[in-house]
């Protein structure tokens, strides 16, 4: 039975909303921010979970050998165009990230914009640990940007709605269960008077337990953030960083 990832439509529906271009605008900058939290300057790097590759082009751009990998076939094709058009070479892999292993190769590795929990079974996520973790030189870095447990229950709305210019609408409700381990959502678009529903799953982390899960795994040294910018994982905090290494 496929999980709700794996359907190419929520991607290719959803990707306006998911990827503006004001995103792609300060894709460099994060990257920025990523580099001098890993105190990286060249290398290889693995952009796990790449998406359109935002930040795998910017990277490419700045000279680092990159490989992107996504499951969705959507998102590659549009990476590898953008990346055309920026004349940039990235190594694209269309792979799901629980089987994706190449050891010892990399020196940083980046999972960014919550591209992680989706899974049904809970185990898997300590399977893509691991398999960062056999993927990074000894010495490698791991930096991971999601919506902590604690941000999200600071500032939960069970529903929110998002209009594009097109006229476009973008209805989301959400529901927390599972022990306020998981969050369910439901994504409706409106688009010329029809009305497309996605529903989909996936496990939030507190700090702590993100944490956990990566020293469990073999990580050293994990350091926990409020952002990109270094900031303190506190009660200002709009997303959870972690930066570990091996």
């Amino acid at each position: 039975m496929s999980e709700w990832f794996e359907d190419e439509a929520f991607w290719d529906k959803l990707y306006p909303f998911m990827f503006p271009e004001q995103k792609f605008a300060i894709a460099d900058d994060q990257v920025t921010s990523i580099l001098k939290l890993a105190s990286l300057e060249g290398g290889s790097v693995l952009d796990l979970a790449c998406g359109p590759g935002r930040h795998a082009t910017a990277l490419a751009q700045r000279g680092f050998l990159v490989t992107g990998v996504d499951l969705s076939s959507v998102l590659l094709r549009i990476a590898k165009d953008r990346a055309r058009a920026e004349n940039v070479c990235v190594d694209w892999i269309q792979e799901d990230m629980r089987r994706f292993v190449r050891p010892e190769f990399f020196d940083l590795a980046v999972n960014i914009f919550t591209a992680f929990g989706y899974f049904d079974d809970k185990r898997d996520d300590l399977t893509v640990l691991r398999n960062i973790h056999r993927s990074l030189r000894k010495g490698g870095v791991f930096v991971i940007d999601i919506l902590g447990k604690e941000c999200l229950a600071q500032g939960f709305l069970p529903t929110s709605s998002e209009e594009l210019p097109d006229g476009r609408l973008l209805v989301q409700r959400h529901e927390i269960f599972d022990d306020w381990t998981r969050i369910r959502n439901e994504w409706i678009v409106i688009e010329s008077g029809q009305a497309t529903t996605f529903r989909f799953h996936n496990t939030v982390y507190s700090g702590q337990e993100l944490k956990d899960r990566m020293l469990q795994v073999g990580f050293d040294d994990v350091k926990l953030f409020g952002g990109l910018d270094g900031s303190e994982y506190g009660l200002n905090a709009r997303r959870l960083v972690a930066v570990a290494r091996k």
